[in-house]
């Protein structure tokens, strides 16, 4: 008889899953009611923070991100709590200074986060070093990323090694995330057994349903040993985000790598959900078109967040006819810029330059900030070879940064603290200044609402969650 190995589950319905369906708009008090069942269910982790949550919370949802997960933390103490970081871009859009990153990484842990995920968009380990230093020295466990994906240059030794010098930063797990559910099933039984035999630590596998193979190269890879993986209740699962929690514990019951999870229980989180859901539907944020499969996803490699923000500058622009004409151009940008993965911010940054690419009529005719940034290596370094013509026309004669970022940043937070707390008053903790460090524009409007006595304040600075302030540019193209 087989030796018992239980697959363990991560829970993405309080993050990843509204994030990919509902454009992070699940408020606090939807998830509040149902926490005390997830917490007895059994789960590995709960994803519940981090990502664009953060954003969201301030820009769209008035809540405070640090109270919601000091709430959540009240709401479920016997589970690990799990959030996402983009390593030096923490949960922002641009990298910060190192001073800052140990103080956001120390208050999330603080506050009640337990497992940290971190990852960087071009897989540059030196993105992820500080935060990764910073999650060991104050008890976090450390979950690094290889943010997974497709292209000439990316092949399994490299992800293969990417694992190993991760494990010798120091991780406690090492996680796949496959962001726009590029990984085939065979392609991860094959990559998950090639790190084992590699690197001696857990691994823990992210993907999504948007292309609908989600399920398929789960069960491939837990046969091939993955010890623990993402999937969201039934009412926010497939589609853009992870494939379903309860179909997956019911085809490994009985079976030697069965969850031990009881699906009755999972049954009463599901009714409750469903609620949320349809409340969510009923206000038009969650489009039901991001239930469908779209194969286009193993053509273009569009994660769901960054499809759904095409989308909206598309419509801000009055071209919708146009999407896929972008979605065509996305990897010709993606190639000129050295093949980066698709993912917060390299995804928003190649999906908006493409964007201005077909409707400006002219490629490269205009560059947005972010995209010479890339392609002067503020954002760490470039997987494969830029294309030099388009690097000179973005950037001109302006030399290439090839050191470690982040080590030309001065410290940030001592600014921060005497611009929001000592000049305009607006901050109270250490928390209130790491909010203003993320989003300044968005956080001082937040902070001047949260001590305004609760009078609310109209936030309006135009963004979907998952980008920065793109929309704005696109729109001038009107």
């Amino acid at each position: 008889m087989a030796k018992k190995n239980p697959l363990k589950i991560t829970e993405t319905i309080l993050r990843d899953a509204h994030q990919s369906q509902a454009a992070t708009r699940m408020k606090l008090e939807d998830m509040l009611p149902m926490c005390k069942t997830l917490d007895e269910m059994g789960y590995w982790s709960i994803e519940c923070w981090g990502g664009a949550t953060f954003d969201s919370c301030i820009r769209f949802l008035h809540e405070d991100p640090w109270e919601r997960l000091r709430k959540l933390k009240e709401a479920m103490p016997n589970t690990n709590l799990q959030m996402l970081l983009r390593g030096q871009n923490l949960l922002g859009y641009k990298p910060y200074a190192d001073d800052v990153v140990d103080e956001f990484v120390k208050a999330s842990i603080k506050n009640g986060i337990n497992v940290i995920r971190i990852f960087d968009a071009l897989n540059d380990p030196r993105n992820m070093e500080q935060a990764m230093k910073s999650t060991k020295a104050y008890g976090g466990i450390c979950e690094a990323a290889i943010s997974y994906t497709t292209s000439p240059i990316h092949n399994e030794e490299y992800f293969v090694n990417l694992a190993v010098r991760l494990a010798e930063m120091g991780a406690d797990t090492i996680c796949i995330k496959d962001m726009a559910n590029l990984l085939l099933p065979y392609d991860a039984y094959s990559l998950v057994k090639a790190i084992k035999k590699e690197v001696n630590l857990p691994i823990h596998l992210h993907t999504h349903n948007t292309s609908g193979t989600g399920d398929m190269t789960y069960l491939k890879a837990a046969e091939a040993g993955v010890d623990i993986v993402d999937t969201a209740l039934s009412p926010m699962s497939n589609g853009t985000s992870q494939p379903t929690t309860e179909s997956l514990v019911a085809v490994l019951k009985g079976t030697d790598r069965d969850t031990g999870l009881d699906l009755e229980k999972m049954s009463e989180a599901a009714t409750y959900f469903r609620g949320v859901a349809a409340k969510l539907k009923a206000d038009g944020i969650l489009d039901p078109k991001v239930l469908n499969v779209d194969t286009n996803t193993l053509r273009y490699q569009v994660p769901g967040g960054m499809l759904s923000n095409l989308m909206n500058q598309l419509k801000q622009a009055g071209q919708e006819d146009k999407l896929y004409e972008v979605l065509a151009e996305v990897p010709r940008v993606r190639e000129d810029f050295g093949y980066p993965p698709l993912v917060t911010p390299s995804s928003q940054i190649v999906g908006t330059q493409a964007v201005f690419n077909v409707l400006n009529g002219e490629r490269y005719k205009t560059f947005t900030k972010e995209s010479k940034a890339v392609l002067r290596g503020e954002y760490g370094q470039l997987p494969g070879v830029v294309n030099e013509d388009v690097r000179k026309k973005a950037i001109g004669d302006e030399e290439v940064i090839t050191c470690r970022f982040a080590d030309t940043v001065a410290p940030e937070m001592d600014n921060c603290k005497k611009v929001i707390m000592d000049e305009k008053g607006l901050a109270r903790d250490t928390e209130d200044i790491l909010t203003y460090a993320m989003l300044p524009q968005v956080a001082e409007k937040f902070l001047t609402e949260k001590y305004d006595e609760g009078k609310p304040v109209e936030v309006s600075i135009p963004s979907d969650p998952n980008t920065t302030t793109y929309v704005v540019k696109v729109k001038a193209l009107d």
